[in-house]
């Protein structure tokens, strides 16, 4: 199978000891294994199963069926496979959403991991290492069925950043692993077709570079991590009250250097159609449309503290133009700026024995596709990479026998369905024929590539072993834009004062200085918008500018907005918009419910919120057509209309619920299964 068989081959199947250091004995005897392909459908696998193009899932299928697997309030990532993990609803695990905002200061960070940042003393000797802790609450299943002596291998699972201790197991992280800026993965496009004007940060997470061509070269520079000893001194002089005008002055010349650099020569080769790169220590030729290997990138903080990564490069194009695309820099396996797997050891065995595998949580090109700084032929190229990168690592460590129950998880079915849904779509916006012609089955070829794996580990395993294939939702055609905060101020939830705001990215959301939301009037804001579909009250006493009361006041404001919600129809179509709307007390319990928004909102098929709404922006205009490549999606969809997947080759009792996986495995060792576990075993 293409490099998997490949790969087999050269792992050594009589090693006594598996890599990652001493493994346990063995106390149980039997196997279990999980396969999770992000956002596989339901849909798609019944109608390509039907016609005979998933000969390994239909084969498993006759033991145990296909079955749709209820997912989360919201249908989201992270919020599924906590609930995947633990058992339980997102009020017992409080993952809401990718994002999560501060009630003092309204302003959104990251979900999933809160950082402690390392410490310095006379601005240069480390004193403490960056500290990570995972928000996520409830206890995993590997880790309550390790307690027990259930020797485990978990492997790339979302949300399992920073990795957790594991009992008698292993467990190499997946999202949010971060790139090496600390982002879900900043790509980099340096291209001399930019003007002056264009330059800088995309929407989503790209920086833009313009190239200028002295002779045949061009000098330019890759933007690497924050320094933390600048970033240290930052928030020392943004933490004084009231700032000078020497603060003020001092605050803009660290902010100039925050982040390190590293100087680029590009040699532009016109006649030959080819450029080499001289970055760091690496000198790189490429031919027009010819991918690098991973090189290996260094940044020197200081003689003392160094960060190590790698990327790869495309060069786009060296023709008229000089266009230069590098990937995210990825974590170095054998040298993370932290730990990235359990133990600790393990990325860098598996970097010794495999070679350079990504490591970035999001390890697809969806955002330079997204931005239209990749094609298509690129980012499939590329998407394929990252596919086999994800499943070299879960057979080999299938192949050395030391587990009891493994899970792994690839994602890449989830990336190619919200970038290429498009062309499966002639309803849609961005639907291009002559694309569809040569891209259209994209999906499909994933789906089937998923199979061609699926049998591969069906082949390594006794026959006897349970094989279960999980996915945490389905998927949507997003054809229309809805500007959910835009909506709130029309209708009097929320109110904007001085200058209309414009556009947002993410640099604004994680860059931006405190301005991220400075055109809203707190003062006469009932109710914000932030994230996917999640709607929070501005209450008093709990954000810092809360106007609404607790209690009844709220219970009314939230009464208002679900019913004006329910009522919301497309101008153009007279479509109904949202399917429903749902109150976190009616959803969720645990201890975390004062975290969730007051509302999550179900999209219909065809409509979810604007990215402008997830970044917190309330641009002109309600609906609009989502003219981004972005076409496929699935957080802020309705839930009842977005299962995931369940494949089983053993019988299944229905219905079945994302919720239900964890206490399955602990049944299935003979543990017991602790009281708060929302689900229930399904054999």
């Amino acid at each position: 199978m293409r490099r998997f068989s490949l790969i087999a081959s050269s792992v050594c199947l009589a090693l006594a000891v598996a890599c990652g250091g001493h493994r346990p004995p063995e106390k149980f005897h039997k196997k279990l294994v999980i396969l999770g392909f992000d956002g596989m459908d339901p849909r798609l696998v019944r109608r390509w199963m039907d016609e005979g193009k998933l000969p390994n899932m239909q084969k498993l299928a006759r033991g145990g069926g296909l079955h749709p697997l209820e997912t989360t309030h919201s249908p989201e990532s992270p919020t599924a496979w906590a609930s995947f993990a633990t058992g339980v609803n997102a009020g017992k695990h409080n993952i809401y959403d990718f994002l999560v905002r501060n009630t003092a200061t309204y302003m959104p960070d990251l979900a999933m991991v809160h950082l402690q940042p390392a410490r310095f003393v006379l601005g240069y000797f480390p004193i403490s290492k960056p500290k990570l802790t995972s928000t996520r609450g409830g206890t995993s299943f590997w880790v309550t069925a390790g307690a027990s002596g259930v020797r485990s291998s978990v492997l790339t699972v979302p949300v399992t950043f920073p990795p957790e201790v594991v009992p008698n197991g292993e467990l190499l992280a997946g999202l949010p692993l971060p790139d090496i800026r600390g982002t879900m993965g900043t790509f980099y496009y340096f291209g001399t077709d930019l003007s002056r004007y264009e330059e800088g940060n995309t929407e989503f997470g790209g920086i833009l570079k313009r190239l200028i061509v002295d002779g045949d070269t061009a000098q330019t520079e890759l933007v690497g991590p924050p320094n933390p000893i600048v970033r240290q001194e930052l928030r020392e002089v943004r933490a004084r009250t009231p700032q000078s005008d020497a603060d003020r002055m001092k605050i803009a010349e660290l902010e100039a250097r925050e982040d390190v650099r590293l100087p680029i020569a590009i040699h532009w080769n016109r006649a030959g159609r080819s450029a080499t790169i001289d970055i760091g220590d690496n000198t790189v030729h490429l031919q027009q449309g010819e991918w690098s290997k991973w090189i290996n990138i260094d940044f020197d903080i200081n003689l003392l503290v160094h960060i190590h990564g790698m990327a790869q490069m495309y060069l786009i194009r060296a023709d008229q133009d000089l266009q230069l695309y590098i990937s995210p820099v990825n974590w170095k396996p054998d040298a993370p700026p932290a730990p990235m797997s359990y133990p600790p050891s393990l990325s860098a065995d598996l970097y010794e024995r495999l070679g350079p595998y990504r490591t970035l949580g999001w390890a697809e090109a969806t955002w330079p596709l997204n931005e239209d700084r990749l094609d298509e032929k690129p980012f499939m190229d590329d998407l394929y990479r990252a596919f086999d990168d994800r499943a070299q690592v879960i057979l080999q460590r299938l192949d050395t026998k030391q587990w009891d129950l493994l899970v792994g998880v690839i994602e890449s079915t989830d990336r190619v369905q919200h970038m290429m849904w498009r062309l499966i779509d002639p309803e849609h916006p961005m639907y291009d024929k002559v694309l569809a012609a040569k891209f259209g089955d994209s999906i499909e070829r994933v789906y089937r590539r998923c199979d061609e794996f699926v049998g591969e580990v069906m082949s390594r395993v006794d026959p006897s072993t349970p094989i279960l294939i999980v996915s945490d939702h389905g998927f949507h055609s997003f054809r229309q834009s809805v500007n959910l905060d835009t909506w709130l101020v029309q209708e009097g939830f929320m109110a904007l004062q001085g200058q209309k705001p414009g556009e947002k990215n993410l640099h604004d959301l994680f860059g931006g200085g405190g301005q991220f939301w400075e055109n809203v009037d707190w003062t006469r804001t009932k109710a914000y918008a932030m994230g996917l579909g999640q709607i929070y009250l501005n209450l008093k006493g709990r954000e810092a500018k809360g106007i609404v009361n607790d209690g009844a006041e709220a219970r009314a404001v939230q009464d208002d907005i679900a019913a004006k919600l329910l009522t919301l129809t497309d101008p153009a179509t007279g479509a109904r918009i949202v399917d429903a709307v749902y109150k976190k007390d009616d959803i969720y319990s645990g201890p975390y419910i004062a975290n969730a928004a007051e509302l999550q909102v179900g999209f219909t098929d065809g409509y979810r919120v604007s990215w402008q709404t997830a970044l917190g922006g309330s641009p002109p205009g309600i609906i609009y057509p989502n003219m981004k490549k972005w076409s496929g999606d699935h957080g802020a969809f309705d839930y009842k209309q977005t299962p995931g997947t369940l494949i089983s080759n053993w019988p299944i009792e229905e219905p079945t619920r994302i919720i239900d996986l964890a206490p399955t495995v602990l049944k299935y060792f003979g543990l017991p299964i602790p009281s708060d576990i929302d689900g229930k075993p399904l054999f």
